[in-house]
């Protein structure tokens, strides 16, 4: 059974002394958060775990506290996270934070390519902890917090520090570490975009590609459907209802079938109070002017015109030289090059290390495919 770590729970004004005190004495600090996304249409960051030195503090961030000291702190020091990029947006996004420099936990994990990378296998494999998974559903924003859960968000920031130390010794021995050190920059750029915000196309999920101009509008009209139920309940879209509901009655559309045989869906009881709105979003679907969607951008320059026979057969090139060489290194290929920036790169070899991070692209740059600027060697 899992010793229950010493914290202190900050929900006072008053009581951010001790915090901000041991935040002056260290460099390093273990950070994690907890954010009630499965329950509201706008995710809300409700508590924030913190470790410094030997001392862990759980930090109310829906009470009213004054907390400009702390973000200024945390802001000068060396973080220690586990799959951090969900929680820096979600920082960026509440206060504007920046982090100064990182090292996640994951991403190690990752570049060692060891067969489980979440938090709580890595923790059992280490340290013999088992992690609650009743944390990773809770509703965060209720108050109180019952102790139970307090515990889970201790736990998940008590042992940071050490899995931090056996996984930067092993990415050492293995010449990784400038590996890491490149992708932790690069997550701390990246999450200063905060998270990505629905724009006029944000309706073309899953294979609406494939639908025609009736399938489109009618998914048109029931993703808005959606988004405007989710809102108006505050609650996260995929409660109102799933991905696949949605593109199910796309393709009834579609096909071609009347507007009783497009809606003859077992909708369950959840979706009963909302039948009637959903039913006149069909109708609006329906009679919609396909000419009036939102027209994507064509050209290079957005990235929608297909690759030409030359560039699909240099893609090709460099999957087989990426994956040649991450087997060679026993690393995930996407973790090189995934699929959009082998397509990047084919399209445009001579921005390799734009695509790219320096580590990924000198181990691609002489390589085959790549060697001769990316040519035919045929």
């Amino acid at each position: 059974m899992n010793a229950t770590p010493a914290y202190i729970f900050l929900d006072q004004p008053a009581q951010l002394a001790p915090l901000f005190d041991a935040l002056d004495r260290v460099d390093d600090v273990a950070i994690d958060t907890e954010a009630d996304n499965l329950f509201r249409y706008r995710t809300r960051i409700c508590l924030l775990q913190v470790m410094a030195g030997r001392q862990i503090f759980l930090v109310d961030l829906v009470a009213p506290l004054p907390l400009d000291g702390l973000w200024a702190r945390l802001a000068t020091k060396h973080l220690i996270m586990h799959g951090s990029d969900f929680d820096l947006r979600l920082l960026y996004d509440f206060c504007g934070f920046n982090a100064h420099s990182l090292f996640d936990t994951m991403m190690g994990a990752q570049l060692l390519n060891l067969p489980r990378v979440g938090l709580a296998p890595l923790l059992e494999h280490h340290f013999g902890v088992i992690l609650a998974k009743e944390g990773q559903k809770a509703n965060w924003s209720k108050r109180p917090l019952p102790q139970r859960l307090l515990d889970y968000a201790a736990l998940d920031v008590l042992y940071l520090p050490a899995l931090r130390d056996i996984l930067r010794i092993e990415l050492e021995l293995r010449g990784r570490l400038a590996w890491q050190e490149q992708r932790c920059r690069w997550q701390i750029e990246i999450a200063r975009t905060g998270f990505p915000q629905n724009d006029e196309h944000a309706w073309r999920i899953g294979r609406s590609e494939r639908l025609g101009p009736r399938g489109q509008c009618v998914l048109w009209a029931v993703w808005h459907w959606r988004e405007e139920a989710a809102r108006r309940l505050d609650q996260p879209p995929f409660k109102i209802t799933g991905t696949e509901l949605l593109l199910e009655i796309a393709s009834r559309a579609d096909a071609g079938l009347p507007e009783e045989a497009i809606l003859a869906l077992d909708l369950g009881r959840r979706h009963q109070r909302l039948i009637t709105s959903l039913v006149d979003a069909v109708r609006t679907g329906l009679a919609k002017n396909p000419g009036t969607l939102p027209r994507r951008r064509r050209g290079r320059d957005a990235g929608f015109l297909p690759l030409n026979a030359a560039e699909l057969a240099l893609q090709d090139r460099l999957k087989n030289d990426r994956d040649r060489v991450a087997q060679q290194l026993n690393l995930d290929p996407t973790l090189i090059a995934n699929r959009a920036q082998l397509s990047q790169i084919a399209r445009e070899p001579e921005h390799l290390d734009d695509i790219l991070l320096p580590w990924q692209a000198n181990l691609l740059r002489n390589e085959p495919a790549l060697k001769n600027g990316g040519a035919d060697p045929a």
